[in-house]
């Protein structure tokens, strides 16, 4: 009967996978990876918000009439367009490294379930997963080394007392 049971196609997938203890063990190996992908959200929330002020900023400075007013802010608009690249640019690389790290948990479940050594994938796109986060991390230093050095550059433009 047993032999039987053998010939019905998927039967050594759920025989191989039907370990408790194996389960426990990708899981187990799917939390660290797991916890470095709500990381990685924690940050993209901060980039977000900051990438959404500086393109409503630059909106308001369009928006405003043709008065003095509107030519001091005219002058934000080149620090504020190089912050707007820096802050998407970042978005767009921790999104992907988001991904990536994904791919990275699927294949350790997945490992589970094959008998093919995948431990060279997982490893290239934890690789790939840590080389998006730091380009995104560099954009967003970036970013926020423009938004210092205009702050610098307005403090030093600014007259005090009569």
């Amino acid at each position: 009967m047993t032999d039987a049971l053998l010939l019905i196609p998927g039967i050594e997938l759920l025989e191989r996978t039907s370990s408790s203890i194996r389960v426990q063990n990708v899981v187990q190996l799917s939390m660290a990876p797991a916890f470095l992908l709500a990381g990685i959200g924690a940050v993209m929330n901060v980039m977000t918000n900051r990438l959404i002020w500086v393109a409503n900023k630059i909106e308001k400075i369009l928006k405003v009439g043709g008065d003095d007013e509107t030519n001091d802010l005219l002058v934000e608009i080149p620090a504020l367009e190089k912050r707007r690249i820096h802050a998407q640019r970042a978005v767009m690389l921790s999104t992907a490294s988001a991904f990536t790290i994904s791919i990275v948990i699927m294949l350790l479940f997945v490992s589970a379930f094959v008998k093919a050594p995948l431990g060279t994938f997982v490893a290239l796109t934890w690789l790939i997963t840590m080389g998006l986060l730091m380009a995104g991390l560099a954009s967003f230093l970036l970013e926020t080394r423009v938004a210092a050095r205009r702050n610098r550059e307005r403090m030093a433009e600014r007259t005090y007392g009569p």
